[in-house]
């Protein structure tokens, strides 16, 4: 596996990330990977973004993490969600001009507010085929729109999420639209730790078999 440090435009100012290439010739099936709430401590560092991306990886699928606005190396100021929207449209741009990447063969997962700032390009823009959501926070935001989603999705959360009960993501996942795949880690909290190889397994499994 190859790390490459990248910069790319969004609307003015530079986004730092990492894309992350496996052994092998190119060009790539790649997944986007989008790390929680910058407010919070979240960054594409993050214990989750970074076992997800190796996990891919081993399994020949390149991917990006990238620092949203304001945090880190990354050029402007925190967007209320709104504006990380415009840094996802922003990485999509810069992988679907990237050599290494396939640009009709790209995925989008977040994690927690990630899942959040992302998913409305996802479902949305067809360049993006297959989407992810780790531990979404339903109870405290609106993704009504994936319930007629018909792109392959997964959704994860925990058993001990502190955020989102059980049966308000149970609930939630069983009125979407197919194909999709849901399910719960047991023991697992809203942070993972100790369960990030878990779920990356079951994160890198979706992706390729969705891909084929």
């Amino acid at each position: 596996m190859k790390i490459q440090g990248v910069k790319f435009d969004c609307t003015g100012f530079l986004l730092e990330g990492r894309l992350s290439v496996p052994e092998g010739t190119g060009p790539f099936t790649t997944v986007i990977v989008c790390h929680p709430h910058p407010l919070y401590g979240g960054n594409m560092d993050n214990n989750v973004v970074v076992t997800i991306t190796d996990s891919l990886s081993k399994a020949g699928i390149s991917s990006l993490r990238f620092n949203f606005r304001g945090v880190g190396n990354s050029g402007g100021s925190y967007g209320h969600g709104i504006g990380e929207q415009e840094d996802v449209k922003a990485a999509l741009k810069f992988l679907t001009a990237t050599p290494e990447v396939k640009p009709d063969s790209i995925g989008l997962i977040g994690y927690s507010a990630g899942a959040s700032f992302a998913l409305p390009i996802g479902a949305q823009d067809e360049r993006i085929k297959i989407l992810g959501a780790i531990s979404p926070t339903i109870s405290t935001t609106d993704l009504s729109y994936l319930e007629n989603c018909l792109k392959p999705k997964i959704l994860i959360s925990g058993s001990l999420d502190n955020f989102t009960p059980t049966d308000v993501f149970l609930s939630f996942c069983q009125q979407l639209t197919e194909p999709k795949k849901y399910l719960i880690i047991e023991g697992a909290d809203h942070f993972w730790s100790g369960f990030e190889v878990k779920l990356a397994a079951h994160v890198t499994r979706f992706f390729t078999s969705a891909f084929k």
